[in-house]
């Protein structure tokens, strides 16, 4: 198992996510442990990028349980019909906010979050088992290449659940 993540030194967010995903894919291949390897998807993502926060929340009976994250604390529960997280598990499909303060329903866990993307992660049923979520401290910092990467990092995760 790598000790260090070989990251590019570039703006270029595509690029990193091709050098990323591959050392993603090594780091958790062959681990069964559901929190180690999300605890280290969290890590890769947020050293690669430096996004303020990166995390993932679990469907546990009838919510979104906080799960393994990097960066300040964070909201512990959410319901499937409230805020990002929520509405990403509930509508089955990604949701990029460039502005929180515009998204109806958005829950501010930390007043430092500013734009924000999550990715609903699917077992191999296609049921959504948790949603991957990022979030920065800058209004529109996430675009559709931060889209298909962080999609690619689920599909990742797909495969070990």
């Amino acid at each position: 198992m790598a000790e260090t993540l070989l990251i590019p030194q570039t703006a270029d967010r595509e690029a990193i996510y091709e050098s990323l995903i591959p050392q993603i894919a090594a780091l958790t291949e062959g681990e069964p442990d559901l929190t180690a390897n999300l605890a280290n998807i969290a890590a890769a993502l947020k050293e690669a990028f430096g996004f303020f926060w990166v995390g993932f929340y679990l469907k546990k009976d009838d919510q979104l349980v906080l799960g393994p994250f990097q960066g300040p604390i964070a909201c512990t529960r959410i319901a499937f019909d409230k805020g990002v997280c929520g509405a990403a598990y509930s509508r089955r499909e990604t949701i990029l906010v460039p502005d929180v303060d515009q998204f109806p329903g958005h829950i501010a866990c930390s007043s430092a979050s500013k734009s924000e993307v999550v990715v609903p992660v699917f077992d191999r049923l296609g049921d959504v088992r948790m949603v991957l979520d990022v979030d920065s401290d800058q209004l529109d910092d996430f675009s559709d290449v931060d889209v298909k990467g962080l999609e690619r990092v689920a599909a990742l995760i797909t495969a070990f659940l």
